[in-house]
């Protein structure tokens, strides 16, 4: 990239259709519509993109299909998690040769009884980083139970050359977030926090200078950000007070079928199916979702009508 990312880099969620399979034209629309949204950067295979339910040949498929469609209007980044180093080596090359502008990766882990030593994490990020040129955002969430202390962090942003954003989606990650920058100064480029932006204020506070949300309504997260990094303090607490009861309901209810029942209540994709063993959400928990998002005008609850 040619300018350091900050801002909102949303997930895009996966669309299948009502029968399970990849939805190609609807994955464009999502995209089309996050990009409409006025995003920083897209980010695509996240977890809340389902990647631990697509085959290999999906996730290579979505990835030449984000990358050409988006075809240079927004930087796309390219999640590549997995727990064998050689796997994670080659869908970091795939997507570079494609054109991403970044790679995202959690440390390998394989359940939270499958997790290697320090060692063998550094040397998993750093065989990626040798094997690209391309930035490396590091993603630090519980779902990993692997341990990314600080000083670790810190250690793999001086000495692995591309390694130098980072998702910090811990709990505490306020606290986290300002260490990391205290103690790794101008090597920390992109300190980013994450879960649907539910605790954004306090880690603009901390320092961060983005958030990876998901991509519900992101058009109504990224302002919180560029008032806040503007001195406008107040504007930034006052929006993000807005947000918060659907940032909260989708975080704490809804997870990652939120976006796709919004995206297909406003014609955005057909089908807000998620691939067995989940489970769709009650209706309960569909009505209060798209009562929060309609009281805040989403663009994807009218974007495909």
């Amino acid at each position: 990239m040619k300018h350091v990312l900050t801002g909102i880099l949303p997930v895009a969620p996966t669309p299948f259709t009502a029968d399970g399979r990849v939805d190609e034209d609807g994955m464009r629309r999502v995209l089309d519509c996050m990009i409409d949204q006025g995003v920083d950067a897209i980010c695509i295979l996240a977890n809340y993109s389902e990647q631990f339910v697509l085959s290999d040949e999906e996730r290579a498929l979505l990835t030449k299909l984000s990358v050409e469609h988006v075809a240079g209007r927004v930087p796309v980044i390219v999640t590549i998690s997995h727990f064998a180093t050689h796997i994670v080596v080659e869908r970091a090359k795939y997507a570079q040769s494609l054109g991403a502008s970044m790679v995202m990766m959690m440390p390998p882990y394989h359940g939270v009884g499958l997790v290697p030593a320090p060692l063998g994490i550094y040397e998993h990020f750093k065989a990626v980083s040798d094997a690209i040129s391309i930035p490396i955002m590091i993603q630090d969430a519980p779902i990993s139970g692997a341990s990314l202390p600080v000083d670790m962090l810190v250690k793999m942003a001086k000495e692995i050359e591309n390694v130098s954003y980072f998702k910090i989606e811990v709990p505490f990650a306020a606290d986290k977030l300002a260490a990391l920058i205290e103690a790794g100064g101008p090597e920390i480029v992109g300190p980013f926090d994450g879960e649907e932006a539910v605790t954004l204020l306090a880690d603009l506070d901390a320092g961060a200078t983005g958030t990876m949300t998901s991509a519900m309504f992101p058009e109504k997260i990224r302002p919180i950000v560029i008032d806040y990094r503007a001195g406008r303090l107040d504007a930034a607490l006052a929006q993000w007070q807005r947000c918060l009861p659907l940032v909260n309901h989708e975080n704490r209810q809804c997870g990652l079928r939120a976006a796709k029942t919004v995206m297909m209540e406003g014609g955005v994709i057909k089908s807000d199916y998620v691939r067995h063993p989940l489970k769709p959400m009650t209706d309960r928990t569909k009505q209060r979702l798209l009562s929060l998002a309609r009281d805040l005008d989403v663009l994807a609850l009218k974007w495909g009508k």
